[in-house]
């Protein structure tokens, strides 16, 4: 029985589906490629600078006894590390997804 409606499943699906490949046309890969790459480096240094910023707020601020302005160059240094790996797995999904309906 379960042989029986393995096959008519895959007889209905052959015939629903339709045989077709997305791609991106050939103009938009290059410009693509390189706003994705421009965008992505220009995040990533942004939040590299936000993380030197922060850990000069946490210097600053204990060596001044300034306990405020020290939390806050903590929190910078955490976010920064949130937004660079938000970044990176970001521009890494999407480029990925764009690789695959190349091939």
């Amino acid at each position: 029985m379960s042989q029986l409606l393995h096959q008519t499943m895959v007889v209905l699906a052959d015939d629903v589906i339709p045989n077709y490949k997305p791609e991106v046309p050939g103009t938009l890969k290059t410009p693509t490629g390189k706003i994705l790459g421009w965008t992505a480096g220009v995040g990533l240094a942004l939040a590299v600078l936000g993380g030197l910023a922060g850990w000069a707020c946490v210097a600053i601020g204990h060596n001044s006894e300034r306990a405020q302005l020290a939390a806050r160059g903590k929190q910078a240094i955490l976010w920064s590390l949130v937004s660079g790996m938000g970044i990176g797995v970001t521009s890494g999904l999407v480029l990925a997804f764009y690789n695959m309906t190349q091939g």
